[in-house]
């Protein structure tokens, strides 16, 4: 008789982060003790190739797709789309039957649980809390600039904040009423709806204020593919430019670590290894497999995919998105970071991460060549980044996110099903 608990995992899979941080945690549950599922679009061997997890494809919105809605400042979901992803989660868990269900960005899937009386855990960023500490928030890359230009968008779009988050939550409680659930609120309520909402942040660098008991901050959940060399592979069938390659990154010039990841705007890479050209620095370029590079200068290398965390530990500076997945693996390992961030959720971590001090930015929609290059220059001459870098590192030792995910699941386990089922109010 099988024994084991059932925890069910759902990753809605617009961007790597979404997969990797639920992957990371799910790892942490011990195969003897629990029943591991997971809920996925597609599972890259990237990705899954070691885990052991049973697998349940699952409809997803294309990255693809939920990138040109972010460009154009659309909504990601309508409320068709959402009803059918209550529909697909709710056969799900009637055939799981989990005691927990966690979600990354999967905004149907509280209610789904709610609907099916089984506790969720949602995982988000706390930059998105209803409770973060702000005094405004940024302005993200949004076509509306090309129209009033960055004076008149940054004056005028705090008043539209309310209206703007009002409408990205409204199919979502659209839904819920067609169910006839309660509507949630606006988009902050939405995104950190669960029976527990988990931060996977250091509540020094994203500080929330006065919230319930059961927000967590559980630490950054971090990852890096398990690739046998340090440094992946370039795909050449030439081994000499692999070791011609090897040797440029071992000659003791400082490394530069170059990353847009699968959300960043990709498009920035060739300013990025132009404004690097001629420095007097090594620069690593990881793809996240989205480009093909050729022609690239002297001191620039360029792979897929390669340990991201362990390369950051060797470099001096980590060009990123701004997002939290890169530049929490490079502040994890103390190395600063100059963020490029051009969505909404890039702008809220760069933020966090600029005010700490580990780290400087230019928004995407001004990074050209001459912008990047000052930055550059800016970034490598400061060495108080590094020392704000280490101090948030030492921060973050402080965590151990896999362990404080087990220890909610082992607290789970104890507490009345009454105490839980269907409650997951914020």
């Amino acid at each position: 008789m099988n024994t084991k608990r059932r925890i069910l995992f759902v990753a809605e899979n617009v961007t790597l982060a979404q997969c990797v941080r639920l992957v990371t945690l799910a790892r942490a549950l011990d195969g003897e003790r629990f029943e591991v599922h997971f809920a996925c679009s597609e599972f890259p061997a990237l990705i899954f190739a070691k885990e052991r997890f049973v697998r349940h494809p699952i409809s997803s919105l294309a990255p693809e797709a939920a990138a040109r809605a972010l460009e154009a400042g659309q909504r990601l979901y309508e409320k068709s789309t959402l009803l059918r992803y209550i529909d697909a989660e709710r056969r799900l868990l009637e055939a799981v039957a989990p005691e927990l269900v966690v979600g990354d960005f999967r905004l149907s899937l509280s209610t789904s649980a709610e609907l099916m009386g089984v506790p969720s855990a949602v995982l988000i960023n706390a930059y998105w809390s209803p409770f973060a500490r702000r005094s405004a928030f940024p302005v993200p890359d949004h076509p509306i600039i090309g129209w009033l230009g960055e004076a008149l968008t940054e004056r005028y779009f705090p008043r539209a904040m309310p209206h703007v988050f009002r409408h990205f939550a409204s199919p979502i409680n659209a839904a819920r009423a067609q169910h006839g659930l309660a509507p949630v609120g606006s988009l902050l309520e939405v995104l950190t709806h669960g029976t527990f909402t988990l931060y996977p942040d250091d509540a020094a660098l994203t500080p929330v204020d006065s919230a319930p008991s059961n927000h967590r901050f559980i630490g950054p959940v971090l990852w890096q593919p398990d690739l046998e060399d340090e440094l992946g592979a370039s795909g050449s069938a030439d081994p000499s430019s692999d070791a011609a390659a090897r040797r440029l990154l071992e000659s003791g010039r400082p490394l530069i670590y170059v990353t847009l990841g699968s959300s960043g705007s990709v498009g920035l890479l060739p300013q990025v290894i132009e404004a690097l050209a001629g420095l007097p620095v090594v620069a690593l370029v990881a793809t996240a497999g989205r480009a093909a590079l050729a022609g690239l200068p002297a001191n620039v290398v360029a792979r897929p995919f390669v340990r991201g965390a362990d390369v950051a530990a060797r470099a001096v500076l980590v060009i990123s998105n701004g997002g939290s997945t890169t530049g929490y693996q490079a502040l994890s390992r103390g190395t600063p970071v100059l963020g490029l961030p051009s969505n909404f959720d890039q702008h809220l971590a760069t933020e966090a991460i600029d005010r700490s001090g580990a780290g400087l930015s230019v928004k995407a929609r001004q990074a050209d060549v001459r912008a990047i290059r000052s930055a550059l220059d800016r970034a490598l001459g400061n060495a108080s980044l590094g020392d704000a870098a280490r101090r948030v590192a030492q921060g973050f030792a402080r965590y151990d996110s896999p362990a404080t995910f087990r220890a909610l699941v082992d607290e789970l386990g104890t507490r009345p099903a009454s105490s839980l089922r269907g409650s997951n109010a914020s």
